[in-house]
């Protein structure tokens, strides 16, 4: 078992930025981030290899969002830019045994306790 460690998330307006932070412990997983929006299911943002390499993601945030790690650190972050009222949620790190299998959250072996990300118009 990995532990998952959020930090990061606030409250910012609408074209702010902001970036999240996950740190784990034990052994280097492929890494994803989720988000949940209050009333809605769990759903993937972007994952990346345990590597650091070939990061993916969903079409809501392609091109705004980046996902990044410090393999040394064994730490994940997420660099969200152009933010969207739409992006509020709760932000969860996630880690799994690959990438395609970190891409589904039924799926994940571990969830961070999750971190709030609040875009006011």
């Amino acid at each position: 078992q990995v532990q998952l460690v959020e930090s990061g998330g606030g409250l910012v307006q609408a074209g702010g930025s902001l970036r999240l932070s996950c740190a784990a412990s034990g052994r280097r997983y492929a890494m994803a981030w989720f988000r949940q929006a209050l009333g809605k299911e769990r759903e993937f943002v972007a994952a990346l290899s345990w590597s650091g390499t070939g990061g993916v993601y969903a079409d809501s945030v392609k091109g705004r969002f980046t996902i990044s790690r410090d393999v040394a650190r064994n730490a994940v972050y997420l660099q969200m830019n152009s933010l969207k009222p739409e992006d509020t949620a709760v932000y969860y790190c996630a880690a799994g045994d690959s990438m395609t299998a970190t891409r589904d959250r039924t799926r994940v072996r571990d969830w961070g306790q999750g971190t709030q990300v609040t875009v006011s118009s």
